[in-house]
């Protein structure tokens, strides 16, 4: 199947190339879909495909609470630690009580945290291109 190692491969070098905060933000995109893919399957009562996306989505958010740097990333780190904290007690509960509301509230706080951390991406982007402007500008002129 060339078109999926293709498509692999692009995922990939986005990984490769992403600097730290669009990485963050693909890992709440990864979180979001499968909650999402979670709720949607509540109703035809597959529950199978529910908890696999649960599982995946918590994975993600146990990732983000591992990326902390709590020594300098002061009362920022340690809010996120205790929100990503109450994620992941609030998806093993939705798991064993298959209540797609409890999923839908942690889906609406994940997407406010990714829109705050893509302004922050794009910034950084934004001071990355400055930099690199700044230090390869030069002149062939005499």
């Amino acid at each position: 199947m060339p078109n999926r190692n293709q498509l692999n491969q692009y995922k990939e070098t986005q990984v490769i190339t992403a600097n730290q905060g669009k990485l963050i933000v693909m890992l709440y995109d990864g979180a979001i879909k499968f909650l999402n893919i979670a709720v949607e399957n509540m109703e035809p009562r597959t529950y199978d495909v529910v908890n696999n996306n649960i599982i995946k989505a918590s994975d993600i958010i146990t990732e983000l609470l591992l990326s902390l740097n709590m020594e300098e990333g002061g009362e920022i780190s340690k809010s996120l630690f205790s929100l990503y904290m109450y994620f992941k007690k609030v998806l093993l509960e939705s798991n064993i009580k298959k209540d797609p509301e409890m999923i839908k509230s942690v889906i609406k706080m994940l997407k406010d945290l990714r829109d705050a951390w893509d302004k922050i991406s794009a910034q950084e982007t934004k001071s990355d291109k400055t930099s690199v402007e700044r230090k390869g500008s030069f002149s062939i002129e005499g």
